[in-house]
């Protein structure tokens, strides 16, 4: 089997996560001008449930799996490696079925009664097969993960984002004429016939990669390997040790997806308390988390590259007892984050307006995106951060770091959402300040775990950089040099990426090595 190094694992995924959030923004555009963004709304409204039941299919074990195997492989135990996969299969496969058949049961009384808007039933419906569908998908990619083969994880995701973009399209358009509630449900089904493709993809992986392997017999781990961590004398049962990481962490996950679903119910009901129709509201909802929030997460393809390279590098070193390798990839991990976060915070903060109305034709929600915009470099840095707490062993922290977020970011929605002045920008400041606390709570957290601090210089010059960006970008824009807004929009952008990636190299934030890792264009630095 293919093992990749960190770098070279996190751009395999960096970049089918680039093609996946590029081709991801094609029913972005298109399903808000085929159904709106009340259509939008309704097909949202039923994410935030299906965020909480895959939590606790896929929220810890596909982590511990994923950690263990990394580990296990380091000290050379392939029966462990096997005994990891098949009882974690065997778990994930058991509780998704449960849980399928508890929200079909379930799903008249949780659209009409939980739900903000009945409309969602339809689509409530047509998601419930996902939860089996991800649950045993995300076990098998996190085998390869441990394994540091991202191929099969990186092929299965572009194949499913292209499955899932076709069938949304036809669907949601073949469905129109009978509502906006089948629009949606039409959408919903298109998602679940991409996750059957990728699962798909990922089982034609395992099964080649299985046939090409050795039969070789099952080693015992090299006790002379030393830890970082202090081993047991004796090693407790599979699911115990794999449920030992995988409760916390689910639960760290279960509050965040648990926060998403109050999210919704709470937002919804606020901008009702502020005098908003329950159709206005929905259409407000699906603009903020259909419309702006994807565009402020399309840099997170990267974040989450490196936050799914890092645990098993991380989980490695500790194995090994090698901090200092632990505070070098922490630090890769979120330089990297930072220096390419920082360019789309200032082209979705200046050019709010364009971008809205050439993507989605809708101008008035400009003010939201200004307004959250700025707030993604924190979202950029919390994806690393939490992997690092999560591979190192500590998911009680990100537990309650990301469960005071969510007290706090609740409790402000339904005090300035519920406000008419403010509406559905109470909602947006909430989500802000939930982000800067739970990363800086995360950041707090591994400075005291692993003794890592943040480069406060890196911070300096990559602000540098983005101020100076932005006044040349806004000089482009202003010029209109060029005789249409899309195109001038797309000089401005690129004009400033470049100066700033320019400013990045003069820094030395940016240096020879790290250009030399890119795909394709990197041997032109060597």
């Amino acid at each position: 089997m293919t093992k990749q190094s960190f770098i070279k694992g996190a751009l395999i995924l960096l970049l089918a996560g680039v093609i996946n959030r590029l081709l991801g923004f094609v029913p972005r555009i298109v399903l808000p001008r085929i159904m709106g963004a009340e259509g939008v709304g309704i097909y949202q409204l039923g994410y935030p449930f299906l965020s909480v039941m895959l939590t606790i299919v896929v929220g810890g074990i596909p982590l511990a799996v994923a950690k263990w195997i990394a580990e296990a492989e380091s000290l050379g135990d392939t029966r462990r490696v096997k005994k990891i996969f098949r009882t974690a299969m065997t778990f994930t496969v058991t509780l998704s079925l449960l849980l399928t058949a508890l929200l079909v049961l379930f799903a008249p009384m949780i659209s009409s009664h939980i739900l903000p808007d009945a409309r969602v039933y339809q689509t409530f419906l047509c998601m419930t097969p996902l939860v089996t569908i991800i649950g045993v998908s995300s076990v098998y990619r996190a085998y390869f993960q441990g394994k540091h083969n991202m191929i099969p994880t990186a092929a299965s995701q572009v194949t499913e984002t292209i499955i899932r973009i076709i069938f949304q399209l036809m669907l949601a358009t073949a469905l129109l004429p009978y509502g906006l509630q089948w629009a949606a449900a039409g959408a919903m089904l298109g998602t679940v016939a991409g996750e059957i493709a990728g699962l798909g993809v990922t089982l034609y992986h395992y099964f080649k990669d299985r046939r090409r392997q050795p039969v070789m017999p099952d080693q015992e781990p090299d006790a002379s390997v030393p830890s970082l961590y202090k081993r047991r004398p004796a090693e407790p049962p599979v699911l115990r040790r794999l449920l030992h990481l995988s409760i916390p962490v689910t639960g760290s996950r279960l509050v965040g997806s648990l926060s998403y679903l109050l999210e919704t119910i709470f937002t919804n009901r606020s901008l009702a308390a502020a005098g908003i129709a329950i159709g206005v509201a929905t259409s407000q909802y699906g603009a903020l988390q259909g419309m702006v929030v994807p565009l402020v997460l399309l840099p997170t393809a990267l974040t989450y590259s490196l936050s799914v390279s890092l645990i098993p590098t991380l989980a490695e070193a500790a194995a090994r007892g090698d901090r200092e390798l632990i505070h070098r990839r922490m630090h890769q991990s979120l330089r990297l984050s930072l220096v390419t976060g920082a360019p789309f915070v200032v082209v979705m903060t200046l050019f709010a307006e364009p971008l809205c109305r050439l993507i989605y034709n809708h101008a008035d929600i400009a003010p939201l995106l200004q307004l959250i915009a700025p707030f993604g470099m924190f979202i950029y840095l919390q994806g690393p951060l939490q992997a690092a707490l999560q591979a190192l062993e500590k998911p009680g922290t990100a537990l309650l770091n990301t469960f005071i977020g969510a007290g706090i970011k609740l409790v402000l929605i339904i005090q300035l959402a519920s406000k008419p002045e403010l509406g559905i920008y109470g909602a947006a400041i909430a989500i802000c300040l939930n982000i800067v606390i739970v990363t800086a709570l995360h950041g707090w957290s591994v400075a005291r775990f692993v003794g890592y601090r943040i480069k406060l210089l890196d911070f300096v010059k990559v602000g540098t950089a983005m101020t100076i960006m932005s006044a040349f970008s806004l000089w482009l824009m202003k010029g209109a040099w060029l005789p249409h807004e899309a195109l001038n929009l797309m000089l401005a952008s690129a004009g400033g990426v470049v100066l700033y990636l320019i400013i990045m190299l003069l820094t030395g934030i940016v240096d020879r090595y790290d250009a030399m890792r890119l795909p394709i264009i990197g041997r032109l630095f060597k």
